[in-house]
């Protein structure tokens, strides 16, 4: 009878480093004393599994990356910023490297399990190969991986921090590559926080503490990296956007040369568990092209060699603030649609500071009505409408003083003063948010919206028609019109908009969000106000 022999995933950590061991780890150069202090009490493996998993490897496939994420789940390796990228967006990225660069030597700035590295090193059969990983458990693999592959003797694994890489000086180019650890910045200790800011000025630019470890591994690839070097990364898209993300955007026009941009839709799961967009962003050292390519695909099927759909000027760029609506082609507009932004402004609600304070239950400070508005100041209080806010019993109410107190009569000033004492003794005057108001009490809600739309979820926004002049805060924005919209095209205005807008018109980050900024709402396509006067016609009718 045949031996079963069981996946590879189904082993612990134990067995994992003894597996990897056997497929010849300590072969490949720079052993350090972290993986050597792994190697306590390893249990015997059958030779049938050290077969079967090398035979895996030879195959293309990479088991121990596959065990090393059954055994630590997503939660557990998020802090690590250790996931692993499918192999059919590696090879994606390694067919554009390929027609764009010959490399002597390819560094993988976060290797893991080698699954960049030993890929490249099939499709480069002559160029060194360095992968840099901070973790001794997933350096063990490395290199147990690319002994199997059969690459140990022009392989390096350097045991560290890849910002602290020393490269050798070669004659030839380097190719980088991969897929740099995300970790938030609250996760990121001061000490790099401040390599980060010192290392961008000596470079000239400015950094900002809110920056992911991501954008510290394309600071660092712009000091390893020389002229006439290539990369070819996977990372979240964020950095397209925010406001972190200025110093990665001005390196890409900058030093590091970005040719071409692939946004990758999270409906193609570039990260496994998690519902992410992500960018594959491909760069020449010292490049200046007059154009760069950008697209947006929405499954890795379509990926191919990374072909752009359309090219952006960089001068376009070099103004635009945020660049993910720039990876969009915009279709011909249907005759008579327009933009949102040309009926409407869009403002997101106001920001408190202090929801504890400033967001009453049952006025259970006994202020004036005058100062008590009912607003929406959860998400959800949108999502549970049929369309239409028109009963405003079930909102809380946001306390909003005038800048002047000196308005109300003596027992209502009583009662705020009693109030505002209170408020003070929690702290709230010295709130980042209330120490930059004109006064520190008033929180100053805009007007009421006539719609009103969610903006961040894992479902796509809903568009509410504001029926009882609700006010709201920054868990909503308000849709404001510039010109005069009649009720039944403000109506279908919201209708037409929660029935059209999907998730892929947003940005979807780490954990499944997706979120709407103000100035991406105002970008999609809707009907011209005749068009919407005739659309609530015929909706009557039916």
């Amino acid at each position: 009878m045949d031996r079963i022999v069981a996946p590879v995933g189904a082993i612990p950590t134990d067995k994992l480093v003894a597996l990897a061991l056997a497929l010849g780890a300590r072969r490949v150069p720079d052993w350090s004393s972290a993986e050597e202090a792994l190697i306590v009490d390893l249990p015997h493996l059958p030779p049938l599994v050290i077969a079967h998993t090398e035979q895996e490897i030879r195959q293309g496939n990479d088991p121990l990356g596959e065990a090393f994420c059954q055994i630590f789940n997503g939660e557990e390796r998020r802090p690590r910023g250790a996931t692993y990228t499918p192999l059919q967006i590696v090879e994606a990225m390694l067919c554009w490297a390929a027609t764009h660069c010959s490399p002597t030597r390819i560094v993988d700035l976060g290797a893991g399990s080698a699954r960049f590295l030993v890929a490249a090193g099939r499709r480069f059969p002559h160029a060194q190969l360095i992968a840099s990983e901070i973790d001794p458990i997933a350096g063990v693999m490395a290199r147990a991986h690319l002994a199997a592959a059969g690459m140990a003797d022009r392989a390096i694994v350097m045991l560290g921090d890849y910002r602290e890489l020393v490269l050798p000086k070669i004659d030839g180019q380097t190719l980088f590559l991969g897929n740099p650890p995300y970790v938030r910045h609250h996760l990121i200790s001061s000490r790099w926080k401040t390599w980060l800011r010192e290392t961008a000025r000596d470079l000239g630019y400015e950094a900002s503490q809110l920056a992911g470890l991501h954008v510290h591994f394309f600071l660092a690839t712009a000091l390893h990296a020389k002229l006439g070097d290539a990369g070819v990364l996977i990372t979240a898209a964020e950095w397209l956007d925010v406001n972190y993300g200025r110093l990665v955007r001005e390196l890409m026009l900058g030093k590091l040369g970005a040719e071409n941009i692939q946004v990758i839709e999270p409906t193609a799961s570039p990260f496994p568990g998690t519902q992410t967009t992500a960018v594959i962003t491909g760069f020449r050292v010292g490049s200046r092209p007059s154009a760069i390519g950008l697209r947006r695909v929405a499954c890795t099927d379509k990926l191919g060699q990374l072909e752009a759909d359309h090219l952006i000027h960089r001068e376009r760029l070099e103004v635009a603030d945020r660049w993910s609506p720039l990876t969009r082609v915009v279709p011909d507009r249907r005759e008579g649609f327009v933009e949102l932004g040309e009926l409407c402004r869009v403002h997101r609600g106001q920001v408190t500071g202090a929801n504890r304070i400033w967001v009453s239950e049952h006025n259970e400070y006994s202020l004036p009505e005058s100062v008590l508005f009912p607003a929406v100041t959860k998400a959800r209080e949108l999502f549970a409408t049929t369309g239409t806010l028109a009963d405003s019993t079930g909102l809380r109410r946001v306390i909003d003083l005038p800048v002047d107190l000196g308005e109300f009569k003596k027992p209502e000033r009583r009662r705020i003063e009693r109030f505002l004492r209170f408020a003070k003794a929690q702290g709230t005057d010295k709130g980042f948010i209330a120490s930059h108001r004109k006064a520190w009490w008033s929180v100053g809600l805009r007007k009421p919206a006539p719609i009103l739309a969610t903006y961040m979820a894992r479902r796509p926004p809903v568009f509410v028609r504001n029926l009882v002049d609700a006010r709201h805060i920054n868990i909503a924005h308000g849709l404001y019109p510039r010109i005069e919209l009649n009720n039944m095209q403000l109506h279908a205005l919201s209708a037409f908009l929660s029935q059209s807008v999907s998730l892929n018109d947003g940005r979807t980050y780490a954990g499944g969000l997706t979120k709407f900024e103000p100035r991406e709402m105002e970008r999609l396509l809707v009907p011209n106000p005749d068009l919407l006067a005739n659309w609530a016609t015929l909706c009557d009718q039916a």
